[in-house]
Order: structure tokens, then C-alpha cells, then sequence
């Protein structure tokens, strides 16, 4: 059955989230012990023993890493850092952070402002890249073809970094039509959330538009094709009708790496343009050195990747008889 099919799928995700955790916990904490933890945030130059003593106490790094010989029954697993720090992530409970912020507030106050960006780059994104590439595919060998192949390769050659100092200059600086930089809440955010959702969208035009030219090139040799011409279909409906929907899995399976994002936000975009979301509070946190933070972060984008690929199944359901035809055997 298909509900089988896809309790089957979570049940396989649970040991990968395990393992990311471990690894994550494994590569913060064997390369940063918890009294290096401890010197990086007292931030003094002559640091005595008692304070970082003092420090880890007040912040739970006092504890063994895995097993605590002094404690009794299952307080030698609970009783660590490992537990305390990782295993509570499962049920969402991120704590505070090194410097004492409730990590969960701080995701709940910066989840929209990375939604409000990551949600039009996404669609928009989407549909135009689609677009370009079906309309270069409609007149493949054409001279428009060519100059749309030759723009792809130049706009994949350029940084992204680019794109975002140009745009600052030419739309906020010159002409002024934009806000340069900042966020303010409610609508009022659309004007300054404008300008990075379109050069994120520009940005990732020349590869996304190539990307799925290919695709189609490689779909309208098929025999479904040849046959939908033969019945006299246009190549306007053979193309964005049947080459769309038959090529709508590895469609589906590249929006997966961009899903985690929705939450997560775009650490480059979030930066420049000084958005609150939660792609600046990661790199804020990896400056600030808040090791809490980002193994938090960590944790939340695996979930959210894994959900994403779920997601995916699930939509492989709906779009090929095939794949809803094994699940059910």
C-alpha cells in the first residue's frame, strides 16, 4: 500500500538523522573541547581555571561527553553532553545558546523573514527558468538558441557576488529604486526583500536554464515523442504538455536541495542584505563562534532535507505510474 510505502521511507530516514547527529556532535566536540568552548566565549586574555570551570557549569559543559561514571542507572546516559546537547534535538528542544539566547524563540522570530525570501526565488525561479529552456528547446538549433546557450555560459561564469554588489549599485544606489539593505516587518518588507529575490532569481538563471534544456533535449528523442507528433500535435503542446510532465522527476528531485532552504535561508542573500532570517543567524553564529547555534542549525536543515526527499517520494506517487505501481506491490 502506498501509506506503507511511505512509513517505510520515514523509518529509513531515522538512521541517517541519528547518524548526521552523532557526526555532528562527534566533529564540535572532538575538535573543540568543552573548556576550548569555554576560552573562546570568557573572550579575556588571561583566563583562570575557575572560570572556565565556571563557565562550563553555568552552560552544561561540566558534564562527560558520552557516559558519566558518577551517576547511577540511566542518569550514566543522561547525565552528559551528548544527551544533553544532541539527543534532545529529536523532540525539537534546542536549549539556550553559549551566550544564553532560547534558540527556539530565535528560530520562531527569524523563520519568515527566510520564507518570505526563499518562497519567490523558489517559484518564480522555477517557472522562469522553465520557461527559457522550453522556449530555447522550441527553436533548438535556431540562432536564438545559440545566443540563449552562449548567455547561459556567460551568466554561470560570473560570481553570485556580482550579481549582488551590481545590483546594490545600479537599482539602490544609482537609481534608487530600492532600499539598499535592511527589513522591516509586514508589507512594508516586499520592498526590501525585491531586490535579493532578484538577483538570486538572475543569479542561478544561466545554470538552472541549462540544466533543464538538457533535460528536454534528452526527452524529445524518446518514442512517446515521435508518437505525439505522428498523431499531428503541435510542437508547442508536445513540448510544454507531455516533454514537461514526463520530465517532471528529475525536476522533482533538484527542488529537493533547495527545500531546506525554505527554513533555513540564504546564508550569502540574508548576509548582504542584512534580512533577519535564519541564513544570518547561522553565520552570526559561526562568527560568534556559538557552537549551540549551529549545531542546532545543523540538525534542523538534516530534518528538513530528509523531509524534503520524503516530500520527493511522495510527489513520484503522483507524477509516474510506475513508482505508485511498486509501492503498492
Amino acid at each position: 500500500m502506498i501509506w506503507t510505502y511511505i512509513l517505510r521511507r520515514i523509518l529509513q530516514a531515522i538512521p541517517i538523522l541519528i547518524g548526521v547527529n552523532i557526526l555532528t556532535f562527534a566533529l564540535f566536540f572532538f575538535v573543540n573541547s568543552p573548556d576550548d568552548i569555554a576560552r573562546v566565549h570568557l573572550g579575556t586574555k588571561y583566563i583562570t581555571e575557575s572560570a572556565v570551570q565556571d563557565w562550563k557549569q553555568v552552560h552544561g559543559y561540566h558534564l562527560p561527553l558520552f557516559y558519566n561514571q558518577k551517576e547511577k542507572n540511566m542518569k550514566k546516559l543522561t547525565e552528559t553532553i551528548f544527551f544533553q546537547k544532541s539527543i534532545k534535538l529529536f523532540v525539537l528542544d534546542f536549549g539556550l545558546s553559549d551566550t544564553g539566547r532560547d534558540i527556539k524563540q530565535a528560530i520562531g522570530e527569524r523563520y519568515l523573514p527566510s520564507l518570505q525570501l526563499a518562497i519567490p526565488v523558489l517559484i518564480i525561479g522555477l517557472l522562469v527558468n522553465i520557461a527559457i529552456a522550453l522556449l530555447l528547446v522550441l527553436f533548438r538549433g535556431t540562432y536564438l538558441d545559440l545566443v540563449g546557450v552562449f548567455l547561459c555560459v556567460v551568466l554561470i561564469s560570473i560570481s553570485a557576488l556580482f550579481y549582488i554588489v551590481a545590483g546594490q549599485y545600479l537599482l539602490a544606489k544609482l537609481f534608487r529604486w530600492l532600499p539598499i539593505s535592511g527589513y522591516i516587518d509586514g508589507w512594508h518588507a516586499i520592498k526590501f526583500l525585491l531586490l535579493p529575490i532578484m538577483i538570486s532569481i538572475f543569479a542561478s538563471l544561466g545554470s538552472e536554464t541549462r540544466w533543464y534544456r538538457a533535460l528536454f533535449l534528452e526527452e524529445i528523442d524518446k518514442e512517446y515523442v515521435r508518437t505525439a507528433r505522428a498523431k499531428g500535435l503541435s510542437e508547442f503542446r508536445v513540448l510544454f504538455i507531455h516533454v514537461l510532465k514526463n520530465a517532471m522527476i528529475p525536476i522533482l528531485t533538484g527542488i529537493v536541495a533547495i527545500l531546506p532552504l525554505l527554513f533555513m535561508g540564504s546564508l550569502v542573500m540574508e548576509s548582504f542584505f542584512a534580512i533577519p532570517g535564519l541564513g544570518s543567524f547561522t553565520v552570526d553564529a559561526i562568527r560568534e563562534q556559538d557552537f549551540a547555534i549551529v549545531r542546532s542549525m545543523v540538525f534542523l536543515g538534516t530534518v528538513l532535507y530528509i523531509f524534503g526527499l520524503l516530500l520527493t517520494d511522495i510527489s513520484y506517487l503522483w507524477v509516474d505510474p510506475r513508482v505508485r505501481l511498486e509501492s503498492t506491490q
